[in-house]
């Protein structure tokens, strides 16, 4: 691969911007130097940031593309991997965990289907050089649903899956401790009073059964090999005490400010939404990602179900709330890459993979101008 230089850009570290020049050789960082003149042959950044490619650690994009509208399912798994690892490409992350939930609930069939084509896809997608990004796999555990062990199967061998998040959706816990919430989300079923409460009441009894050994039994099965695990949607101490004695390093979407302050007290991970940040609060009533943040408890922003969410979130916080651009760009970069243990990429530094966004900020908003993976050119816009 021949040598690629950047000049004139503001370029972002972990610790500091610097006004110079970025040369890739190989695929990866071979020098950074202070200055903005022009060198022969570079890529003149004409002043725009220069940031490591972001790493996203949850996002809900590729089950969106295998069932864009409800009732429908795509029929082609490898053309809705492909056209989810555009999407992400151009809005900078150049390091997915594809997000995909293994449950039974609400519909089976289509539920276990999808867990299935999506594993597939990406793998098929990633053995045969498909994807722009670079795709790995975060498997979400629903531990109360009885079907969860048969939906998981041998998937936990796939050499793809880098995380493991454990979850409790049962109305009434967590994120659904307001009931209402749980039936406001499942709105589209079109439950009657009598049916809802049917629903509710065969769910809590699952839980009851179900989710206390089913969650031991996965966490020691990620634990037999070696993959990380998140505990999600902590509402309380208590929650967060158990992941701890568990061995559980990472508190996802925390819903409360005691469960993130917990969690961040023990030295977890605190991981929340981007669009959280966004939007200037959660839009489901949990705790807002900007008391965290300005609490310094927040070490990862995931892009949950807004894939743009994750570049403009960083640039958000260090405009409106006046921290470092460094710091926050960290967010989204070198913490969650240091989550789990992608030491090679997540920061601009010499001899690290050449993942490079070049940020434009159009009307104060960051754009993704052009955005290279292991130093080869996979986005460019005029």
């Amino acid at each position: 691969m021949p040598e690629t230089i950047f000049t004139n850009a503001r370029i972002v570290t972990e610790t500091e911007i610097i006004h110079g020049s970025l040369t890739v050789y190989d695929g990866r960082i071979r020098r950074i130097d202070e200055g903005t003149s022009s060198l022969p042959g570079g890529t003149d950044c004409d002043g725009d940031y220069l940031i490591p490619g972001l790493v996203d650690v949850h996002t809900d994009s590729l089950e969106r593309q295998f069932t864009p509208r409800p009732g429908v399912y795509w029929p082609s798994p490898l053309s809705a991997a492909t056209a989810n690892d555009t999407l992400l490409c151009g809005c900078g992350i150049t390091t997915v965990l594809d997000s995909i939930c293994a449950e039974a609930f609400p519909e089976e069939e289509t539920r276990r289907r999808m867990f299935n084509d999506c594993i597939a896809a990406v793998t098929e997608g990633e053995r045969r050089g498909l994807f722009r990004s670079n795709h790995l796999l975060h498997l979400r555990c629903e531990t109360a649903d009885p079907k969860t062990p048969g939906i998981l199967n041998h998937h936990l061998d796939n050499p793809l899956v880098k995380l493991a998040s454990l979850m409790d959706h049962t109305p009434g816990q967590r994120q659904y401790r307001d009931e209402n919430k749980f039936r406001e989300y499942y709105s589209n079923e079109g439950w009657t009073d009598e049916e809802f409460a049917k629903v509710v009441s065969r769910l809590k009894k699952e839980q009851a059964k179900h989710a206390e050994e089913q969650r031991a039994a996965i966490i020691a099965q990620c634990r037999k090999r070696g993959i990380p695990m998140a505990s999600h949607d902590d509402a309380s101490e208590p929650h967060v005490r158990q992941a701890l004695e568990e061995g559980i390093g990472i508190c996802e979407f925390p819903t409360t400010y005691e469960a993130a302050s917990t969690a961040h007290a023990a030295g977890m991970d605190v991981v929340m939404g981007a669009p959280n940040v966004v939007l200037g609060g959660s839009h489901s009533g949990n705790v807002s990602a900007l008391e965290v943040f300005r609490a310094g408890l927040l070490t990862v922003l995931t892009s949950d179900y807004v894939p743009g969410s994750l570049l403009l979130a960083p640039f958000r916080l260090h405009h409106e709330e006046g921290r470092p651009l460094p710091e926050c760009i960290a967010l989204v970069t070198a913490n969650p890459a240091r989550m789990l243990g992608l030491e090679d990429r997540g920061r601009i530094a010499e001899n690290l993979h050449a993942d490079l966004v070049r940020v434009r900020l159009v009307e104060g908003q960051p754009v993704a101008a052009s955005v290279h993976v292991s130093g080869r050119a996979v986005l460019s816009v005029k």
